[in-house]
């Protein structure tokens, strides 16, 4: 070895790093994780020069900072605005993970199309692809103008010159994984690359003012792949979900230093590109079947949004001595402790009988308030009764059976009406405050027992 080189395990998933091999990584619990990296002990980091680095920085009193909505870039797409917190902040670093063709670079293209078309200049830089792969799907998005330039390279310190001779308003990195640094004698795509092409890229954004979107792959199990300190790097994670077999995406904030994370962006896979859908909860229940047992409307909060989603169960006879839970879209032990609460409060004797839950459209929720829903959804399956097909049900559900008020229900009461619903199962605890607002039908539950009488 080297003098100046020693050996290093880093765990690829976590980034845990060790002085020898381990089954188990003691970060993650992951299993054959570790690989094995040579790294520089004379190098402490990497330095990178920014405008005005000779000179030294000096404290500034918070009250004479000047900052406001002008420094954030719009778009133009709505859905992905409100993901941002209301566009891109100058100077940012996003992260954009999702799986293999979910949609990341056709994405990022579309924004780059948004931007330049608005004067902005763009730069896009690929690992993966070349300039005429790039292009043949440009012509599939829509026109371009010559304010995005294109570029296939990945070497980290050309790609540095490179954006401070062009000076961009905005970077695109398709993908971080492919990028290398000469200086870290480590493979593209490994920990330590990773995590000093990022700490480069971050550079340049802080000390030029550069808007920087990279492209992270995932894992097996969904998250970015590298070391867990890319998250913490970058000021916003967004994750792109859904089914590849599935038309609708779902654009999902993680992690936003410059807004919520509680907002979602809802996209159509289409063959010119990804179109914005502006209106999630009428196309979510399209198709939404008719006299069928098992089938409830819920409506979901997400952010700022309701969202009017179909949450679909099937109780069946089981065939073995140990029962089958299965679920899609939502929490398998929420669902698990839902149908105890059935047992036990309403006498619904489930413990031979198979269950089957699905959320309609490929979307994941996890809010408390789809509880009653999924209640509902599998008493109507288990006695073969139909609710109503014009009724919304909310709440959240306890373990003594009781059904406790939500947040933002009046707003969820109004997106029901909007869509043409007549009537609303919501906690009794939230009833009192909408009363008499709304032309629509509102009954309060105070238990599943109530909520079940009336179905």
């Amino acid at each position: 070895m080297p003098k100046g080189k020693k050996t290093v395990f880093f765990c690829q998933n976590c980034g845990y790093e060790s002085p020898k091999w381990m089954g188990q990584c003691p970060g993650c619990r992951q299993w054959n994780t570790f690989a094995e990296e040579i790294i520089s002990t004379g190098n402490k980091g990497i330095s990178v020069q920014s405008p005005g680095s000779g000179v030294k920085n000096k404290p500034v009193a918070l009250t004479k900072i000047q900052a406001g909505e002008d420094d954030r870039i719009k778009t133009d797409m709505e859905e992905l605005d409100r993901v941002l917190g209301g566009g891109i902040v100058q100077g940012s670093m996003v992260l954009v993970g999702g799986d293999p063709g979910i949609g990341k670079s056709t994405l990022l293209l579309q924004v780059c199309r948004q931007l330049s078309g608005k004067g902005h200049k763009v730069l896009y830089i690929s690992g993966e692809e070349s300039l005429r792969q790039i292009k043949l799907r440009a012509e599939r998005i829509g026109e371009f103008n010559d304010q995005l330039l294109l570029m296939c390279e990945t070497n980290l310190e050309t790609i540095r010159q490179t954006i401070e001779e062009v000076k961009p308003e905005a970077v695109v990195i398709d993908s971080i994984q492919t990028m290398y640094n000469e200086q870290v004698s480590s493979a593209p795509g490994s920990v330590s690359q990773v995590r000093e092409s990022t700490g480069i890229l971050m550079q340049i954004a802080k000390g030029l003012g550069i808007s920087v979107f990279i492209v992270g792959h995932v894992t097996k199990d969904g998250s970015v792949a590298g070391p867990r300190v890319l998250e913490h790097m970058v000021d916003t994670v967004l994750y792109f979900e859904g089914d590849r077999q599935v038309a609708y995406r779902i654009l999902r904030s993680v992690k936003n230093r410059f807004g919520s994370t509680n907002e979602i962006g809802v996209f159509e896979m289409q063959d010119k590109g990804l179109a914005e859908v502006k209106n999630p909860s009428q196309a979510m229940l399209n198709g939404r079947p008719t006299d069928a047992s098992g089938s409830v409307v819920v409506c979901s909060i997400e952010g700022t949004r309701p969202i009017l989603i179909e949450i679909q169960a099937l109780v069946t006879k089981t065939n073995f001595g140990l029962p089958r839970r299965t679920s899609v879209g939502i929490d398998y032990n929420r669902v698990n402790l839902l149908m105890a609460v059935l047992e036990k409060r309403a006498g619904l004797h489930l413990g031979d009988w198979d269950a089957y839950v699905n959320l309609a459209g490929g979307m994941r929720l996890g809010e408390p308030a789809i509880d009653l829903g999924i209640v509902l959804a599998i008493a109507s399956s288990y006695k073969n009764k139909v609710v109503d097909e014009g009724l919304l049900i909310f709440g959240e559900v306890g373990l003594s059976g009781e059904i406790r008020g939500v947040s933002m229900a009046e707003q969820r009461v109004r997106e029901a009406e909007k869509l043409g619903f007549t009537a609303c199962l919501m906690p009794k605890a939230n009833l009192d405050s909408i009363q008499g607002k709304y032309r629509i039908r509102l009954i309060g539950a105070s238990n599943i027992k109530e909520a079940m009488e009336y179905i």
